[in-house]
């Protein structure tokens, strides 16, 4: 055990002593700093079977067979290599996004990353987990990218190589909320690019491009696009929330 976790472990009682654990949604006592209570825990819809090869979007039939694929995948093949949902969007979970990207409690990255990475595929070789980049001014206003948060913890519990800054913003971009897929695609052309200095990493490299929130899927498709288009062999996208059409959330 590193020095670090050793240290960290050894003051985590006098940590629970002056700060008595609460779960993050509700306020309930818990029995550490890291996790939610109990009915928390319930509340959150994790992704289940049987669910679409690719995105894990749920699939209706009970009889669908293994490897399927969710028909508009079918009809137009992504480029990303899979999704792979902690959970699926709901109040719980946006709670939860919204208290680590706008509140500062950057404390929940490591319990959401643990979630993600409960649903990665198996990840054989030398894999890269990249965030997807934040604009320098919301990276400034905020003081810290909450997608590099979780993809920290999670090159951690999968022992993987974390690479911070192979994507960058090359300007800045209003919000897509409630713009159309058309709108957003075109907001965000050339609006992320690999690094110049990161381009040797990106070639040949097998990649897991980590983010928050997946809705539209338009701010990570343009991060898969040019990725692929840098010579990556393969882009997993993990997120901690999956928002599905049929929820009819906002789209980003």
């Amino acid at each position: 055990m590193r020095y670090s976790a050793l240290l960290r472990q050894s003051l985590m009682p006098f940590v629970d002593i002056i700060y008595p654990p609460r779960c993050p949604l509700c306020g309930e006592a818990v029995a550490s700093q890291s996790g939610l209570c109990s009915p928390c825990w319930g509340s959150l819809q994790l992704p289940g079977q049987p669910s679409c090869m690719l995105c894990q979007a749920p699939l209706d039939h009970t009889a669908v067979i293994e490897g399927a694929i969710c028909a508009p995948w079918m009809l137009q093949p992504p480029q990303h290599d899979g999704i792979a949902a902690g959970t699926l969007y709901n109040a719980p979970s946006r709670q939860l996004v919204l208290d680590l990207k706008y509140a500062g409690r950057i404390g929940l990255a490591a319990m959401m990353a643990r979630l993600i990475a409960a649903r990665l595929p198996e990840m054989r070789g030398e894999w890269l987990v990249a965030p997807v980049p934040l604009n320098r001014w919301r990276l400034w206003r905020r003081g810290y990218n909450q997608a590099a948060l979780l993809a920290m913890e999670i090159s951690k519990l999968r022992s993987l190589r974390y690479e911070p800054v192979l994507l960058h913003r090359t300007r800045h971009t209003p919000s897509l909320g409630g713009m159309g897929r058309e709108q957003r695609k075109k907001t965000l052309a050339g609006a992320i690019a690999v690094k110049p200095s990161q381009a040797a990493k990106v070639k040949g490299s097998d990649i897991l491009l980590v983010d928050d929130v997946l809705t539209s899927g338009a701010t990570s498709s343009a991060c898969v696009n040019v990725l692929k288009k840098a010579g990556a062999r393969r882009v997993v996208v993990g997120c901690f929330a999956r928002v599905l059409p049929e929820n009819g959330q906002a789209q980003r």
